[in-house]
């Protein structure tokens, strides 16, 4: 059984919010996507990119004469290629939008999505919305950020982390939808016992709110509503000035 509830708010500053999400309980597939962009073409990023990856996979559910324009990576599973193809769908759906508008150049989104099949547990991002997974072992960070900052820690291994918390480009995205006309998606699948919680959030949340403020809120709070709500105004009180989506996933296996 699953339960989920996501909560999104425009923050104290802007006057739009650029955050999409989607909870399709239906096709248990659920997404944050954070857009950005002037004339408010972040929004429109953010929802193209949901609605066309929502649509590809509604469409593999229901078809299985579906056609995969990308093709299939036969070192994923069936659904992991699902959400390859949705990503890259709506990677190409936000860069043509961009090209088509003027007031659309430069606009991109994030996306993070995650699609609960049986007990498997499929995650796809690109950028740096995040996904958080708490079970019996605590919260764990399931996605990796595609921001410069990262990429240095990443070839760096031995490289303080606290030495690029004030570094002016440590948030500059490197990978996003709709900057070029192909993107690289990350993929990863992973085995659900039951009692797992699963937190999809843009950066809005986490660059205000603790590890251990998510933890706490995510252990205490009694549904995903709840947990959603209760992250979001975290948030909120916090200070923070961007805009802030928060979507709870609870999996409990079934008997």
């Amino acid at each position: 059984m699953i339960q989920a509830h996501a909560v999104s708010d425009a923050g104290p500053v802007r006057k739009n919010n650029e955050d999409s999400c989607a909870v399709e309980d239906d096709l248990q597939l659920y997404v944050v996507a954070d857009g950005m962009g002037g004339h408010s073409a972040g929004e429109v990023a953010s929802r193209l990119a949901v609605e066309a990856l929502v649509g590809f996979i509604r469409r593999s559910h229901e078809d299985s004469d579906i056609s995969w324009p990308y093709g299939i990576d036969r070192g994923l599973s069936l659904d992991a290629n699902r959400l390859q193809t949705g990503i890259n769908l709506a990677n190409r759906r936000v860069f043509r939008a961009a090209e088509s508008h003027d007031d659309y150049t430069g606009m991109g989104t994030t996306i993070v999505c995650a699609l609960v099949t049986g007990r498997r547990l499929v995650i796809g991002h690109v950028g740096d919305s995040r996904l958080y997974l708490l079970n019996g072992s605590g919260l764990r960070q399931m996605t990796q950020d595609d921001t410069w900052a990262a990429a240095v820690l990443a070839q760096q291994e031995r490289r303080d982390p606290a030495l690029l918390s004030h570094h002016p480009m440590r948030h500059v995205l490197t990978n996003v939808l709709g900057a070029r006309e192909r993107t690289d998606p990350h993929l990863s699948e992973h085995d659900l016992s039951g009692g797992e919680t699963v937190l999809l959030c843009s950066d809005g949340l986490y660059g205000s709110v603790s590890d251990a403020a998510l933890l706490r809120i995510l252990m205490e709070a009694p549904t995903p509503e709840d947990a959603a709500g209760q992250l979001v105004q975290a948030a909120l009180e916090a200070g923070t000035r961007d805009n802030v989506t928060a979507l709870v996933v609870r999996y409990e296996a079934d008997a």
